[in-house]
């Protein structure tokens, strides 16, 4: 049986932004010391790091250093090359696996072996042409969705296909070897499941949470998700599919479309924290990055139970685009609490924060979310 690694020992990071930053601050108060190891310097993962390692991810000595100094190895994000991963795990343990982040971060893998898992996805076709993009048109239909392949997030890297005359410009404007095609999904809404899975197959799951967009990026979160109770159950089943299949270690969130009759398709997964869950932090007994840290460290997994209803609301840069915010207006909802990651520049469109309000109820509390960031921009 393989022991535990206790509280005291070291836990390596790769990669550096808010999600690295909640798992260390998850990590140091379970007493962990963290490192973490990225190309970038002064990032929201190394102001709160024991040690911030300033290194590209192809430097394998670099990354070989790292890996000596940690007990494990974990990412905080998918676009972490599979080499970095390989030589990390010959000093100790990758959790979740290299391989299963390689299966994640390309989505024609990532669908095909759900697929081949029988779990649902949405229907899909590999392009490496524009005569393949053409006949799967005629196959998937129109409207569809072209995808890169490898390298996509926030609806970045694809394009909605509305007519045969724009395949074209479709397929050249992604600018790569090869694609896929998925069909266009007619959803009633979006929902995730945050999972964990323990060294020794204990699962736990939160939600399923209720996830609102804005120009493809999430925008509020809600749990619990206002979704049959029959949607919920089924949806929890095949995340656990999916931890199972992929034989998780770790915190790993899938994304579903749930159509107007009620059937759920996967729309992607995320072997790590899901910015879905955030709101775990507040509003469950354990949060998702608590559980990251007793997954990949052989601990028993904590309660996800919801102790309030609440809501999630991002902070992108495009709130502080008139001046400073006004913390005090948001700040004067008693139940509501803000987090922020630590960036030097707010960009549009760059996730900078979120804010997280607890109530009675997903509405109140969704309403709370939002009224409270619309506050921070008035002046």
């Amino acid at each position: 049986m393989t022991k535990p690694i206790l509280p005291g020992a070291t836990l390596g990071v790769l990669g550096s932004g808010q999600l690295g930053r909640m798992f260390t601050i998850a990590a140091r108060r379970l007493g962990y010391r963290v490192h973490v190891l990225s190309p970038d310097h002064e990032t929201p993962t190394g102001q709160v790091a024991d040690l911030e390692i300033q290194a590209d991810y192809h430097d394998l000595d670099r990354v070989a250093e790292f890996a000596k100094g940690v007990s494990v190895v974990t990412f905080e994000f998918e676009n972490v090359p599979a080499e970095t991963t390989e030589v990390c795990n010959r000093f100790g343990p990758v959790r979740p696996a290299g391989s299963v982040l390689y299966t994640s971060q390309n989505r024609l893998r990532e669908k095909t072996f759900l697929r081949d898992a029988g779990l649902p996805v949405t229907p899909f076709v590999s392009v490496t042409s524009v005569d393949e993009l053409l006949a799967g048109l005629k196959k998937q239909g129109i409207p569809s969705v072209l995808k890169t392949a490898d390298w996509g997030y926030d609806g970045k890297g694809q394009v909605v296909i509305r007519s045969v005359d724009a395949a074209a410009t479709a397929w050249a404007s992604l600018n790569v070897p090869k694609a896929i095609l998925e069909s266009f999904i007619d959803f009633d809404c979006e929902i995730s499941v945050v999972a964990a899975r323990g060294l020794d197959g204990q699962f736990v799951s939160y939600g399923p949470i209720g996830n609102a967009h804005h120009n493809h990026i999430l925008d509020v979160s809600v749990c619990p998700a206002r979704v049959p109770a029959s949607v919920a159950k089924q949806a929890i089943e095949i995340a656990r599919a999916v931890v199972e299949s992929l034989n998780v270690v770790g915190v790993l969130c899938v994304e579903f479309f749930v159509t107007r009759s009620g059937e759920l398709l996967i729309n992607e997964t995320a072997p790590r924290p899901h910015n879905s869950g955030h709101l775990t932090i507040d509003a469950h007994v354990t949060c998702q990055f608590e559980q990251q840290v007793r997954a990949i460290c052989g601990l028993p997994l904590g309660s996800s139970e919801l102790r309030s209803p609440s809501a999630m609301a991002n902070l992108l840069g495009d709130v502080w685009e008139p001046g400073e915010p006004n913390w005090p207006a948001a700040l004067a909802h008693p139940n509501l609490k803000l987090h922020l990651y630590g960036k030097q520049a707010a960009r549009i469109g760059r996730k900078m924060g979120h804010l997280t309000v607890l109530s009675d109820n997903v509405d109140e509390a969704e309403q709370t979310a939002r009224a409270a960031r619309d506050a921070l921009m008035w002046r």
